[in-house]
């Protein structure tokens, strides 16, 4: 195992407010609850000088940084513009000294049956957050299933809990994932399974397929009720769109 490399970042830990960002998850443009997570990667040792004077007008003022977020009040296209202007905020008041900055927006009601939809995106100093390439994931995802090898297990559906990370290219794109999850929900409720092998590589092949400014698909499902003295059973596989074609 190797070392990790050595690294300095401030952050901010889920700023919540409520903005439109487009439809929720029934469809309708309106406002909805919003979680901001805000990474400051800074220059290498930067948080040495702080970390000796134990002064914090040596460091980030990440109070600012919060405020600024928490004002944050218009309607927004789509999430990616929400993105774009935190991640101009942050590096406006950090500075030089920050060399990228990383944003994560948590939507809790953003996909039925999910219990959040959140997207990532990096942006390096002096680059375009918009053209940056995005990581999209689908949290605990809950789906009824007719799924297993034992006789009883092919009587009645089981719960399958499974967590989607989507890699999008660079580049603006427009990816509809309420619409791809839904897709991918009616395929799997129309179909049985003998086996989570069979179930994950199925919602790996569709969710690659489904948009082609989806490069990668990590895909896990967990069956809660597979065995007895064990939280689940579950399997995880990642894969390129190419593996497709």
């Amino acid at each position: 195992m190797s070392l990790p490399t050595a690294t300095d970042v401030v952050l901010v830990d889920t700023i919540q407010l409520t903005v439109n960002i487009g439809a929720d998850c029934w469809g309708r443009p309106r406002e909805q609850l919003v979680s901001i997570t805000v990474h400051l990667h800074l220059k290498p040792s930067f948080l040495d000088i702080s970390g000796q004077s134990d002064n914090v007008v040596d460091s980030i003022h990440y109070g600012h940084l919060t405020k600024a977020v928490s004002a944050l009040s218009a309607s927004y296209a789509d999430v990616r513009a929400l993105v774009h202007e935190v991640t101009q905020k942050a590096f406006a008041l950090a500075g030089e000294n920050v060399n990228a900055v990383r944003v994560v927006i948590s939507l809790p009601k953003q996909i039925l049956l999910a219990n959040d939809f959140e997207v990532e995106v990096i942006t390096p100093r002096g680059k375009d957050s918009l053209q940056q390439a995005a990581r999209v994931s689908v949290k605990d995802l809950v789906i009824p299933v007719l799924i297993g090898v034992n006789p009883p297990e092919r009587l009645a559906k089981q719960k399958v809990i499974t967590n989607i990370t989507f890699y999008e290219k660079s580049g603006m794109h427009q990816v509809d994932y309420p619409a791809i999850i839904k897709q991918i929900s009616e395929e799997i409720e129309n179909t049985a399974y003998l086996t989570l092998e069979k179930f994950v590589l199925h919602i790996v092949r569709s969710s690659c397929l489904a948009s082609d400014a989806i490069e990668a698909v990590t895909t896990r499902s967990q069956k809660p009720s597979a065995l007895s003295f064990a939280h689940s059973s579950g399997v995880e596989m990642t894969r390129h769109r190419d593996a497709f074609r």
